[in-house]
Protein backbone atom coordinates (compact mmCIF):
# COMPACT_ATOMS: atom_id res chain seq x y z
CA UNK A 1 0.00 0.00 0.00
CA UNK A 2 1.61 3.38 -0.64
CA UNK A 3 1.68 6.60 2.20
CA UNK A 4 2.41 9.98 1.34
CA UNK A 5 5.96 10.69 2.26
CA UNK A 6 7.43 13.91 2.63
CA UNK A 7 8.77 15.91 -0.91
CA UNK A 8 11.03 17.47 1.92
CA UNK A 9 13.89 14.79 2.86
CA UNK A 10 16.09 17.48 3.71
CA UNK A 11 14.39 19.66 5.42
CA UNK A 12 13.91 19.83 9.18
CA UNK A 13 11.47 22.72 10.08
CA UNK A 14 13.56 25.79 11.64
CA UNK A 15 12.02 27.73 14.63
CA UNK A 16 14.21 30.37 16.31
CA UNK A 17 12.81 33.93 17.35
CA UNK A 18 13.95 35.59 14.09
CA UNK A 19 13.19 32.70 11.55
CA UNK A 20 11.01 29.45 11.24
CA UNK A 21 10.72 27.50 8.29
CA UNK A 22 8.22 24.91 8.07
CA UNK A 23 7.11 22.72 4.88
CA UNK A 24 3.09 23.02 4.76
CA UNK A 25 2.09 19.67 3.88
CA UNK A 26 -1.64 19.63 5.25
CA UNK A 27 -2.57 21.88 2.10
CA UNK A 28 -4.84 20.62 -1.04
CA UNK A 29 -3.95 23.28 -4.22
CA UNK A 30 -5.76 23.06 -7.49
CA UNK A 31 -5.19 25.29 -10.23
CA UNK A 32 -7.70 26.45 -12.56
CA UNK A 33 -7.62 28.83 -15.64
CA UNK A 34 -10.63 30.64 -17.73
CA UNK A 35 -12.25 29.21 -20.67
CA UNK A 36 -12.50 31.93 -23.19
CA UNK A 37 -14.97 34.36 -22.89
CA UNK A 38 -15.50 33.06 -19.44
CA UNK A 39 -13.50 35.04 -17.25
CA UNK A 40 -16.43 37.10 -15.84
CA UNK A 41 -18.48 34.29 -14.91
CA UNK A 42 -15.52 32.40 -13.19
CA UNK A 43 -15.37 35.89 -11.30
CA UNK A 44 -18.66 35.76 -10.39
CA UNK A 45 -19.03 31.81 -9.43
CA UNK A 46 -16.18 32.66 -6.91
CA UNK A 47 -17.03 35.41 -5.42
CA UNK A 48 -20.97 33.90 -5.03
CA UNK A 49 -18.76 30.54 -3.15
CA UNK A 50 -15.79 32.66 -1.38
CA UNK A 51 -17.16 35.68 -0.88
CA UNK A 52 -13.89 37.30 -2.56
CA UNK A 53 -13.15 38.96 -5.79
CA UNK A 54 -10.06 37.20 -7.72
CA UNK A 55 -7.13 39.23 -8.13
CA UNK A 56 -6.46 40.42 -11.36
CA UNK A 57 -2.97 41.20 -10.85
CA UNK A 58 -0.10 39.32 -8.60
CA UNK A 59 -1.70 39.17 -5.66
CA UNK A 60 -3.38 36.99 -3.25
CA UNK A 61 -7.04 36.83 -1.45
CA UNK A 62 -8.47 34.92 0.71
CA UNK A 63 -12.07 33.71 2.07
CA UNK A 64 -13.70 30.87 3.92
CA UNK A 65 -10.68 29.03 4.28
CA UNK A 66 -9.59 29.04 0.91
CA UNK A 67 -6.77 31.85 -0.54
CA UNK A 68 -6.46 32.57 -4.67
CA UNK A 69 -3.66 33.48 -5.52
CA UNK A 70 -2.75 35.13 -9.50
CA UNK A 71 -1.08 32.30 -11.12
CA UNK A 72 -1.04 34.48 -14.51
CA UNK A 73 -3.41 36.30 -16.93
CA UNK A 74 -7.20 34.74 -16.34
CA UNK A 75 -5.17 32.04 -13.76
CA UNK A 76 -5.20 31.41 -10.35
CA UNK A 77 -3.83 28.78 -7.78
CA UNK A 78 -6.34 27.75 -4.75
CA UNK A 79 -5.13 26.82 -2.03
CA UNK A 80 -6.56 25.78 1.23
CA UNK A 81 -6.27 23.30 4.69
CA UNK A 82 -6.77 19.75 3.50
CA UNK A 83 -9.01 19.01 6.66
CA UNK A 84 -11.74 17.06 6.06
CA UNK A 85 -10.97 15.32 3.26
CA UNK A 86 -10.95 18.80 1.55
CA UNK A 87 -9.99 18.55 -2.48
CA UNK A 88 -9.62 21.66 -4.19
CA UNK A 89 -10.20 20.25 -7.85
CA UNK A 90 -12.85 18.12 -6.75
CA UNK A 91 -14.56 21.23 -4.93
CA UNK A 92 -13.46 23.64 -7.72
CA UNK A 93 -14.56 21.08 -11.21
CA UNK A 94 -17.66 21.52 -9.19
CA UNK A 95 -18.36 25.04 -9.11
CA UNK A 96 -16.43 25.87 -12.30
CA UNK A 97 -17.52 23.26 -14.70
CA UNK A 98 -17.68 24.02 -18.02
CA UNK A 99 -16.18 27.57 -17.62
CA UNK A 100 -12.64 26.72 -16.51
CA UNK A 101 -9.60 23.90 -16.96
CA UNK A 102 -9.21 22.84 -12.91
CA UNK A 103 -6.04 21.09 -12.91
CA UNK A 104 -5.00 19.23 -9.04
CA UNK A 105 -1.77 20.50 -7.65
CA UNK A 106 -1.80 19.07 -4.21
CA UNK A 107 0.95 16.53 -5.30
CA UNK A 108 2.65 17.99 -8.26
CA UNK A 109 3.43 20.89 -5.79
CA UNK A 110 4.57 21.85 -2.54
CA UNK A 111 4.75 24.99 -0.10
CA UNK A 112 7.51 25.95 1.79
CA UNK A 113 6.25 28.66 4.91
CA UNK A 114 9.26 31.02 5.73
CA UNK A 115 8.33 33.68 8.57
CA UNK A 116 9.96 35.86 11.38
CA UNK A 117 11.86 39.28 11.15
CA UNK A 118 15.22 37.78 9.06
CA UNK A 119 12.34 36.10 6.79
CA UNK A 120 12.92 38.96 4.14
CA UNK A 121 16.82 39.44 4.10
CA UNK A 122 16.53 35.18 3.96
CA UNK A 123 15.20 35.18 0.47
CA UNK A 124 16.24 38.76 -0.28
CA UNK A 125 19.51 36.46 -1.05
CA UNK A 126 18.31 33.98 -3.37
CA UNK A 127 14.91 35.66 -4.69
CA UNK A 128 15.42 38.37 -7.86
CA UNK A 129 12.81 40.85 -6.81
CA UNK A 130 12.38 43.87 -4.03
CA UNK A 131 11.20 42.20 -1.59
CA UNK A 132 10.84 45.64 0.75
CA UNK A 133 7.41 46.02 2.50
CA UNK A 134 6.89 49.03 0.25
CA UNK A 135 7.46 47.16 -3.21
CA UNK A 136 5.90 43.42 -1.93
CA UNK A 137 3.78 43.86 1.27
CA UNK A 138 0.34 41.73 2.89
CA UNK A 139 -1.17 39.54 -0.11
CA UNK A 140 1.74 40.53 -2.87
CA UNK A 141 2.51 37.33 -4.86
CA UNK A 142 4.71 36.57 -7.73
CA UNK A 143 5.81 34.25 -10.35
CA UNK A 144 9.98 34.26 -9.78
CA UNK A 145 12.70 32.35 -8.86
CA UNK A 146 14.72 31.59 -5.95
CA UNK A 147 18.29 30.22 -6.62
CA UNK A 148 17.19 29.22 -10.50
CA UNK A 149 13.87 27.28 -8.72
CA UNK A 150 10.79 28.20 -9.98
CA UNK A 151 8.50 29.60 -7.54
CA UNK A 152 5.02 31.38 -6.99
CA UNK A 153 5.30 33.45 -4.00
CA UNK A 154 2.75 35.11 -1.70
CA UNK A 155 3.08 37.15 1.78
CA UNK A 156 0.80 36.32 4.50
CA UNK A 157 -1.32 39.48 5.99
CA UNK A 158 1.69 39.12 8.49
CA UNK A 159 4.40 41.26 7.80
CA UNK A 160 6.97 38.76 7.70
CA UNK A 161 5.43 35.47 6.56
CA UNK A 162 5.69 34.13 3.21
CA UNK A 163 4.81 30.91 1.43
CA UNK A 164 6.31 29.72 -1.22
CA UNK A 165 4.99 26.73 -3.88
CA UNK A 166 7.23 24.77 -6.49
CA UNK A 167 7.19 21.60 -8.11
CA UNK A 168 7.93 19.07 -5.75
CA UNK A 169 10.88 17.93 -7.99
CA UNK A 170 12.55 20.60 -6.72
CA UNK A 171 11.63 20.54 -2.45
CA UNK A 172 15.23 18.97 -1.66
CA UNK A 173 17.02 21.83 -4.08
CA UNK A 174 15.23 24.11 -2.54
CA UNK A 175 15.05 23.31 0.93
CA UNK A 176 18.98 22.73 0.82
CA UNK A 177 19.48 26.47 -0.67
CA UNK A 178 17.06 27.94 2.06
CA UNK A 179 18.64 26.39 4.73
CA UNK A 180 22.05 27.15 3.66
CA UNK A 181 20.91 30.81 3.86
CA UNK A 182 19.27 30.63 6.75
CA UNK A 183 21.99 29.53 8.58
CA UNK A 184 24.50 31.98 7.55
CA UNK A 185 22.21 34.62 7.40
CA UNK A 186 21.19 33.77 11.37
CA UNK A 187 23.10 35.34 14.16
CA UNK A 188 25.52 32.63 15.83
CA UNK A 189 23.66 32.19 19.41
CA UNK A 190 20.13 31.50 17.08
Amino acid sequence: MLKPTSAFSHLDPLSTPSLSVAPREDLTMASFAAGKDQVQAVMATIKSAYGVDLPRRPARVSGKGIAFVWAGPDQWLAVAERGANRDMERELKSLLSAMASVVDQSDGRVVVRVSGPLSRQVLAKGIPIDLHPRAFGANAAAITHASHIGVIMWQLEDASTFELAMFRSYADSFAHWLIETAEATLPATA
